[in-house]
């Protein structure tokens, strides 16, 4: 729904085409304004009415792209999703270098604009909490973290907030975008900064040790345990105690966790005392934890301990321009480490790297920058430098010439098209099928949605899209 949010202006100069968007919108109960031209446009937003705007940019006064970019040079607080027929990857660029929220290429179905718009309505939400809370610049650092979308200024400001208290923090997110880089995040901005900050990944010990690490054993508890051994927990008195990979505990460590959460009261493996500890629980996963309750893996009552305050940490597809600040980093970083001279990217590659969808997040980001660093040398990165799945060499280069004119197929066959333009119009015709959604496109294609990205960029240098 569109709580809060409900003016959307439409510019739009077909009628038939603009009530038929009206009619989407309005089952969402948005308040729809209709406008035809760029010049109406302007005057509208100019207002300050508007929070949504969704534009055609093949208006019968001006382009779109200067209603857009004037927009962006008054700083007015809406949201664009730039409309048209016309969609290229290089367009899809420039708009959102002027500040386009998304970009639609027409036709589209009422879903796809539904959904859109609501994601618009959040980003501006997001906004406003950052407005609301943080009136200084935008930070783009944060403890370890690197970044100043507005997605990772609302985790800021969460982390803000939620140090100070003794409550439980849940974090999740996917695997590669930081996590523990939370939890250190909140343990430093908190009053137990000065005390022990100690980590355990759930799902990297054996299940058998699982308990010993947690909450200590004592001598002869168990084969092996030749000397008393403090746990995690002990060892964490007084700071901050955190779990990764927590729905990876299996039920009767869940229990045991449960208990102690709820007493601050430990016993160790073989032992028959209780120990009193004080610290504070945050952790962390990168399934869905709601669903693990759902599907009876992990104990309903334990989420509801845990899940006080809760932290969602965005992927590095999802954080704007933060791939190119995190790479920018770790370019000069890596190149200080390895005595290289780099120092920035070429426009291409910082293209590249904006459209790829970093499936391990900011870990691949790392493990990307490392391999050009260590394996090549210069002031700017290349694109023939980029290893696979990014760089050419990871994908075969189809040089599209055209069928020679000698070549002739019999009366009643149908025509060879080269392989390139098979491809092409498998594609496309996906992308069509999927209202525009790449990412949709390619997982039912069974490739990855870089291929299609890099393809469509391929096919535009040469003239073929």
């Amino acid at each position: 729904m569109a709580a809060g949010i409900t003016n959307v202006l439409l510019v739009e100069d077909t009628p038939s085409l603009s009530r038929v968007y009206a009619e989407y919108l309005k089952k969402d109960r948005y308040t729809v304004r209709i406008v035809e031209t760029g010049a109406e446009a302007l005057t509208v937003v100019s207002d300050g009415a508007p929070r949504i705007v969704l534009l055609d940019l093949q208006l019968p006064d001006m382009h779109g792209m200067e209603v857009l970019k004037r927009i962006a040079a008054d700083g007015l607080p809406c949201a664009v999703v730039v409309i048209t027929a016309h969609g290229s990857v290089n367009l899809a660029v420039e708009a959102m270098r002027y500040g386009a929220y998304d970009f639609l290429v027409k036709p589209f179905s009422a879903d796809r604009l539904a959904i859109t718009v609501r994601n618009a309505v959040e980003r501006l939400r997001l906004a406003e909490i950052v407005d609301t809370f943080q009136t200084d610049i935008a930070r783009t650092r944060f403890h370890g973290f690197i970044g100043s979308s507005l997605s990772m200024q609302a985790v800021y400001r969460i982390i803000d907030s939620a140090a100070s208290s003794r409550a439980t923090v849940f974090v999740t997110g996917e695997s590669g975008t930081g996590k523990e880089v939370c939890a250190e995040a909140i343990h430093r901005q908190s009053p137990r900064r000065e005390q022990p900050f100690v980590a355990i990944n759930c799902g990297a010990i054996p299940k058998d040790l699982m308990e010993s690490e947690i909450f200590g054993h004592v001598k002869g508890s168990f084969t092996g345990a030749v000397a008393d051994r403090e746990g995690a927990a002990t060892r964490a008195d007084g700071g901050t105690l955190f779990l990764d990979e927590i729905c990876e505990l299996e039920a009767n460590l869940q229990t045991k966790l449960l208990r102690f959460i709820q007493t601050g009261t430990l016993m160790r493996v073989g032992g028959n005392r209780l120990e009193k500890v004080d610290l504070r629980i945050i952790c962390a996963t990168n399934r869905d934890p709601l669903r693990e309750v759902e599907e009876g893996r992990f104990r309903e009552d334990l989420y509801y301990r845990l899940h006080v305050i809760p932290v969602h940490l965005p992927p590095l597809r999802e954080r704007e321009d933060d791939v190119l600040e995190i790479g920018g980093h770790l370019l000069k970083e890596f190149a200080r480490e390895e005595s290289k001279a780099f120092v920035r990217f070429a426009p291409d590659v910082e293209q590249m790297l904006r459209l790829y969808h970093w499936p391990g997040n900011v870990r691949q980001l790392q493990n990307v920058i490392r391999n050009i660093v260590v394996l090549h040398d210069g002031d700017t990165v290349t694109a023939a430098m980029l290893p696979p799945p990014l760089g050419q060499s990871g994908v075969p280069v189809l040089h599209h010439a055209a069928a020679p004119a000698s070549l002739h197929v019999a009366p009643g066959k149908r025509a060879i098209k080269p392989l390139w333009e098979v491809e092409k119009d498998a594609i496309e015709e996906a992308i069509a099928a999927c209202d525009g959604n790449i990412p949709r496109a390619a997982a039912l294609l069974g490739i990855s949605a870089s291929t299609i990205y890099r393809k469509r960029l391929s096919w535009q240098a040469e003239g073929n899209l």
